[in-house]
């Protein structure tokens, strides 16, 4: 069972998008096995950054939000900070494609 929280499009603008400070959004699937495969990984990176916040989105719940943000192929992180997006991974295989997630430094 995931740590992190669960968002849908009903919380997404108050969790992520009017959130201070990053946000790593997980779009991910319960019947999608490299999205299980990478979760481990999510939750260790979460606890070695408590200060970004992390969060999961359901992208067959809550398909038109993830259509919006033009998500096709999960898992996809999105980094937002300050309601806009930052950076994006697909499927990310390494933990340096994660910690680029955390590190890309925002357009100010």
């Amino acid at each position: 069972m995931s740590a992190l929280q669960q968002v849908t499009t009903e919380d997404f603008e108050q969790e992520v998008l009017q959130h201070s400070g990053r946000v790593l959004v997980d779009f991910y699937a319960d019947w999608c096995w490299p999205c299980k495969a990478l979760a481990p990984q999510i939750e260790r990176l979460a606890a070695d950054h408590p200060e970004v916040k992390f969060v999961k989105l359901d992208t067959d719940s809550d398909e038109p939000l993830s259509d919006s943000y033009g998500v096709r192929t999960i898992p996809t992180l999105i980094a937002f900070e300050g309601g806009k997006e930052v950076t994006r991974a697909v499927n990310p295989q390494s933990r340096a494609a994660l910690e680029g997630l955390i590190t890309t430094k925002a357009d100010v």
